[in-house]
């Protein structure tokens, strides 16, 4: 009996070992701005890059330009995944951030969700028929998706119709909720939005997914901060981002391959 109850301690330390050597002896942590858009596939990339690291990864999530514009003023992020290119090579060309971490991560895609009659008419004429109270798209000056989103309007010629109907959410993030609360029957929106098993919008409604012609590439920069250079957590974060498994992840939610 004791030499039973010797080797179920023998055997209890060696999992607490095992399980010790399997993260890092201190494990870090990174903070990272993240733009709206991308909230629920950046959330589980770091679950998995936490479980098989033991580092931590903090999220702040917002519009580009908001984000942007709390860098600059110093908020103390140590990198940005952002919706575009445009503010992250800003930052590079400022001095908040170093080019040589750079990279896209991905590349968005746009889709003119509806709920109104359940789905049964097809999201774009219901645009053009222009029979509803309210069209939700990002702030086109904060947020690229609904700088885009107008681009697309303007492109269609349905601007002039739809001005007025117009709501605008600080984020992508802010649209989707005017359009999964049913303040607004339309809205333009994340692609990786609609295709969420969790998300409210899953599989009800329906959504156009707009052609690429239509708008800009949507795609997605990331930039080390001034604040993370010296942050390793940061830097092997920002690596795993680039892994199999993280691309599996963003293809799953609806982002494309940069280009």
């Amino acid at each position: 009996m004791k030499n039973v109850g010797l080797k179920k301690w023998v055997f209890a330390i060696c999992v607490l070992v095992i399980g010790a050597l399997s993260f890092p002896l201190h494990a870090g942590s990174t903070t990272i701005a993240v733009a709206a858009n991308f909230t629920k596939t950046i959330e589980l990339i770091g679950t998995l890059y936490t479980q098989q690291t033991g580092h931590k990864v903090k999220f702040a999530f917002g519009s580009t330009g908001k984000l942007y514009a709390q860098i600059i003023n110093g908020a103390p992020y140590d990198a940005f995944f952002s919706a575009d290119e445009l503010r992250p090579l800003k930052l590079v060309k400022q001095g908040f951030a170093e080019k040589y971490h750079y990279f896209v991560y991905a590349q968005g895609q746009m889709v003119l969700y509806s709920h109104l009659n359940q789905g049964l008419y097809k999201p774009l004429n219901q645009l053009k028929k222009a029979q509803f109270r309210h069209l939700a798209i990002a702030n086109p000056k904060t947020a690229p998706y609904g700088e885009q989103a107008l681009s697309v309007l303007k492109s269609l010629q349905l601007y002039p119709a739809v001005k007025s109907k117009l709501v605008l959410g600080e984020s992508v993030g802010q649209a989707f909720q005017y359009v999964a609360t049913e303040n607004a029957g339309l809205g333009f929106l994340a692609y990786s939005q609609v295709v969420d098993p969790q998300s409210p919008l899953y599989k009800k409604g329906g959504y156009w997914l707009v052609p690429a012609h239509l708008y800009k590439p949507l795609n997605q920069g990331a930039v080390l901060l001034a604040k993370g250079q010296k942050n390793e957590v940061t830097k092997s974060f920002m690596a795993f981002m680039k892994s199999p498994q993280a691309i599996a992840i963003m293809q799953k939610y609806g982002y494309l391959s940069p280009q």
